[in-house]
């Protein structure tokens, strides 16, 4: 019995001397000069033991710029079913009355949903009912001049081609969608599209393919649909009432990897809408927020200051503490396999594919979240012990480049790997 004491004991010290190391070393590494005039923040937690394994400003507010994407797919995660839904519709009087729930996936330039056309080419006397939305085209605090960037698309209930013109110039000029090949001029300008109309230009020289978000409105969501069924569709302000059927789509995990392989801001805030379409008629990517916040979030550390989907908004705030909380959920809720698969691996997939690499096994499965000067990550950390951690590590405010943090980064995220 005093030998089995003695035995306990003596692994109570050991592991507590191991952690006493792991937090020194680790705050060392955070205090060394180059983190000195940024802010910075790192929380990491054992879910299996239930244990935080390093806090270092993890109750601060950052601002999480693509980080946001995590709730967003919690959100996404929570409310909505396995296949997406579309649309909602009705018939009366022998008429199509169709509502968009805000889906992303309809002819996205790449995860290609085509369920719309289909059911809509089967159909007649098609009405689109448009009013169904509250949220504005725009995020609040997105930037002004961001209007023709391809990361920034408009907001709106019924999304086609991902809300924007792809342009390339082969043989001849290609532009999808076809509708507005019309409106594109070849010219170097400060600007890629007009202001307040659908006009776009491209450089001459251009090689690559490029996206330009387009305006989007209940008449140019009409003029698409009639180009690609090849019917006519009428505009109607109300929508009948009675029991509407739901038209579903593709698989939700389909869409989810997109959105967090490469940081699509358009599916992150189209998810939000959409989520919201389980809660109410009226789309409205607040009500999807405040719900799930008040309910399965009701627990978190720090309540965030959430306003967009995506994280363009610098009014996003959110601390390393809560990340890890919605991380541990998604964790506990989705296979391991299944949930690794979505967030993008250091060294192989998505925005982490140059960074924070395996030796040769990779340890890391996380997103990114990057604006000028604040970069972050977090998610999931494997260490060489066989043990899965959650981790947050966000920066705020250096004047340098994302680059220079990430190679400061990797070689603390490699220490906790080696000798946790």
């Amino acid at each position: 019995m005093k030998k089995n004491l003695l035995l306990f004991l003596s692994i109570v010290t050991i592991g507590c001397a191991s952690h006493r190391n792991l937090v020194k070393t680790t705050t060392d590494k955070l205090e060394a000069d180059f983190f000195k005039n940024q802010f910075t923040g790192f929380f990491v937690y054992n879910p299996k033991s239930g244990d935080t394994i390093f806090n270092y400003n993890g109750e601060k507010y950052f601002t999480p710029a693509s980080n946001t994407k995590i709730f967003t797919l919690y959100t996404a995660h929570t409310l909505l079913p396995e296949n997406l839904p579309v649309l909602k519709y009705i018939v009366k009087d022998r008429q199509l009355y169709i509502e968009g729930l805000g889906n992303p996936a309809t002819l996205h330039p790449y995860v290609k949903d085509s369920s719309l056309v289909k059911f809509l080419k089967n159909q007649n006397n098609i009405r689109l009912y448009y009013n169904n939305i509250t949220d504005h085209r725009y995020g609040p605090g997105w930037s002004w001049d961001d209007f023709d960037a391809y990361y920034a698309p408009e907001r709106n209930p019924l999304p086609l081609y991902g809300n924007v013109v792809t342009l390339a110039q082969t043989d001849s000029l290609y532009a999808s969608p076809l509708l507005f090949k019309d409106s594109i001029t070849l010219a170097k300008t400060k600007y890629q599209r007009a202001m307040k109309n659908n006009h776009f230009y491209m450089d001459p020289e251009e090689k690559d393919t490029i996206e330009i978000p387009f305006i989007t409105d209940s008449v140019t969501t009409k003029h698409i649909l009639e180009n690609i069924v090849e019917k006519p569709i009428a505009i109607t302000n109300e929508f009948p009432k009675g029991e509407k059927t739901i038209l579903y789509g593709i698989k939700a995990d389909t869409v989810y990897k997109r959105m967090m392989h490469v940081s699509d801001n358009f599916i992150a805030e189209q998810l939000l809408i959409l989520s919201s379409s389980m809660l109410s008629d009226t789309l409205s990517s607040n009500k999807a927020r405040d719900y799930i916040l008040d309910n399965e979030l009701s627990g978190i550390p720090q309540n965030p200051r959430w306003v967009d989907g995506s994280g363009l908004s610098r009014y996003n705030l959110f601390t390393p503490q809560s990340m890890v909380f919605v991380l541990n959920k998604l964790y506990k809720e989705i296979p391991t396999d299944e949930l690794f698969d979505i967030f993008p691996t250091g060294g192989e997939t998505g925005t982490i594919k140059n960074y924070f690499k395996g030796n040769p096994t990779p340890y890391i499965h996380a997103k990114t979240g990057t604006l000028s000067n604040n970069y972050c990550l977090s998610g999931y950390l494997k260490t060489k012990s066989g043990e899965t951690l959650i981790f947050s590590f966000m920066n705020n405010h250096y004047r340098g480049g994302s680059t220079d943090v990430k190679k400061h980064m990797t070689p603390l995220l490699e220490w906790i790997r080696d000798n946790y």
